[in-house]
């Protein structure tokens, strides 16, 4: 199948979501649902991840700077524009590109195969809007605050580090922070953050929503969805970098 027809089913998947709900509440609540299983249920690996990639920015960034001449509060201000720019926004969100997309295709892929969606169409539910949409929704309101989290908690492990490992006394760290701060990038960081929210939940639904076949499909639909939202959150960065920077 062409990466066009591929285009073609999304875009309809998209088109099909936006109607009007058979029943408010039960909408409601699976979406309240999907915000617990998609935005609580990643904070575990998403604060991990962010410390302990604050904490290895402050002792490379601190390797590379041995310079007598460049103040060491630098690091500090290197770290924070990396963390906010680039580390808590794109990481994170790849990693919940495997976390969440993979769980989402393999969730609707069962469903399509199981038969269940296909009941579901026939007590007269629209599928596309029940399943599909309260994922997207819940990943644009809860990826956004998974990656202030990112940035919170990669400063702070890079400052922990700095000062337990006596790189750079926790004083000279705050200083670098304020250093130059520009309120921008973390405007940058929660546009890019809205924009793979959706490609990490739209995605990884599309491809198990119109799953065919048996549990090796799912399979197969799963690591897709994984791939191709990884490829398309790069590519999506590096546009939003050259239009926004």
């Amino acid at each position: 199948m062409n990466i066009f027809t591929r285009l073609g089913e999304f875009l309809l998947m998209l088109k099909g979501m936006f109607t009007k709900p058979e029943n408010w509440r039960m909408y409601w609540k699976e979406l309240m649902h999907q915000c617990v299983e998609l935005g609580i249920g990643s904070m575990g690996i998403v604060a991990i991840i962010s410390v302990f990639i604050g904490a290895v920015s402050t002792v490379q960034t601190s390797y590379q700077f041995v310079s007598s001449i460049i103040p060491r509060s630098v690091i500090a201000q290197i770290v924070r524009d990396s963390v906010i720019l680039e580390f808590a926004p794109t990481i994170t969100c790849v990693v919940l590109a495997g976390v969440v997309g993979s769980k989402i295709s393999s969730e609707l892929g069962n469903m399509r195969v199981s038969e269940q969606i296909d009941a579901l169409e026939i007590m007269g539910i629209n599928t596309k809007a029940y399943l599909v949409l309260p994922k997207i929704v819940a990943g644009i309101i809860m990826v956004p605050f998974l990656v202030v989290l990112a940035m919170v908690l990669g400063i702070w492990g890079g400052r922990f580090v700095g000062d337990i490992s006596n790189i750079l006394p926790h004083e000279l760290y705050d200083k670098g922070l304020h250093d130059t701060f520009v309120p921008y990038n973390v405007t940058f960081a929660l546009i890019k953050s809205y924009t793979f929210a959706f490609i990490i939940t739209a995605i990884p639904a599309y491809f198990g929503y119109n799953v065919k076949g048996g549990a090796l499909e799912i399979g197969r639909a799963s690591t897709t969805a994984v791939v191709t939202s990884c490829i398309i959150i790069l590519l999506a960065d590096y546009v939003l970098a050259q239009v926004l920077l």
